[in-house]
């Protein structure tokens, strides 16, 4: 927190307004369009439920294929499957580790030459840095298909000047914990199609009908962000540049640090914007660095040290077997070597520092004779 919450929560409080929808969301839904350069915005209660309105509002139902970056995190697909529908995967290119433009355009040859167009296609804004959205939107346009932006991880980067989240028919953003900002938990569908934005605000509310009782003429959802929670949002949203500056310092401060260890390599910051570097993201080479990644996250977790494999794709979930995915060495690859390090916007020099002296400490210790062997990490 950056201590100008509070202020906001006390307006709340002080109005009465505390249950879903109020003058803080108002004010939140406001001041987020402005900061991303949307039109309209909606506050909802996560990410994943702004992905799933935006979904149905683009059309997804039952049968539809929609296509999805094969390398994130569930909740990019599972409302996918809310809605009936059935997600096909393309994998990542190299240079920034999103969704490889050509691999989709394949895809949508072979769709239309098999005269079934997919829906959507959920672009995922992998890890705070922008997908390479001109070719994505180019071709998404030639075939008519809607353009989702998944940018749950991604607020504060930018892409040739504009803000990921901005450049589809919808996007949508997560304010859960562990974001650049957090509402504690919440979400913000985001559209420069103000009819899109009501019927997006009117679904989440239960779909009720302007009437002096309850009517329901469709099915909705109870989706809506709290006032308190918005409340909070405001507050983030005044320091999200503060937030975003301190997690790239966080990475500048492992790469240099580690610069001169063999075998570790950092996800890239593609020429076209600005990383926000959510997390701050490697890839071990088990040849050089002397170990594989799953070691070096053992022995960082026996120091009391939390790392995390990067995202397992989706087309190697078990809950998805079977679903068509064009490419994917690419992103196993990733999955197989790749770790995210301590990233949080609050780590003080002297964590990251211990951080550091950890992978240094695992990197000599693998360079030791076979006679030599590394201890096992604790059970």
């Amino acid at each position: 927190m950056s201590g100008r919450e509070e202020a906001y929560v006390k307006e709340a409080f002080a109005s009465n307004w505390i249950a879903p929808l109020g003058p803080q969301v108002d004010a939140f839904e406001r001041e987020f369009a402005s900061a991303v350069g949307s039109a309209h915005a909606a506050a909802l209660s996560s990410g994943t439920a702004a992905l799933h309105l935006a979904l149905r509002l683009v059309g997804v139902g039952p049968g539809d294929e929609v296509l999805v970056s094969s390398l994130t995190f569930s909740a990019s697909a599972t409302p996918i499957v809310y809605l009936g529908g059935r997600p096909a995967f393309i994998d990542s290119e190299r240079g920034s580790w999103n969704l490889d433009p050509a691999l989709v355009q394949e895809a949508l040859e072979t769709r239309a030459r098999a005269g079934r167009l997919p829906k959507a296609l959920v672009v995922v804004h992998l890890y705070g840095q922008s997908a390479d959205m001109d070719p994505l939107a180019e071709v998404c346009a030639r075939y008519g298909v809607a353009l989702v932006e998944d940018a749950a991880e991604a607020l504060g980067a930018t892409y040739h000047g504009r803000i990921p989240g901005t450049m589809g028919r919808v996007g949508i953003y997560s304010f859960n914990g562990n974001k650049v900002i957090t509402t504690s938990g919440g979400g913000m569908l985001v559209s420069d199609d103000e009819a899109l934005v009501a019927r997006a605000r009117k679904l989440s509310t239960q779909a009720r009908d302007p009437a002096p009782y309850y009517e329901h003429s469709e099915i909705g959802y109870n989706y809506r962000l709290s006032n308190v929670l918005a409340a909070i949002g405001r507050g983030q949203l005044e320091v999200l540049e503060e937030r975003v500056l301190a997690r790239r310092a966080n990475f500048e401060f492992y790469r240099q640090a580690l610069a001169d260890i063999p075998g570790l390599e950092w996800m890239p910051e593609a020429s076209w914007g600005r990383h926000s570097r959510w997390l701050t993201c490697l890839t071990v080479n088990p040849r050089e660095f002397g170990t594989d990644r799953e070691r070096l996250r053992l022995l960082l977790e026996d120091q009391n040290i939390e790392a995390r494999p990067v995202w397992k794709p989706m087309h190697l979930q078990p809950v998805f077997a079977g679903l068509p995915c064009w490419g994917g060495a690419v992103a196993e690859d990733l999955f197989e070597r790749g770790l995210c390090l301590p990233s949080g916007s609050n780590l003080t020099e002297g964590q990251l520092s211990r951080v550091a002296d950890a992978v240094r400490k695992v990197w000599r210790r693998a360079r030791r004779p076979a006679a030599e062997p590394m201890a096992a990490p604790a059970a």
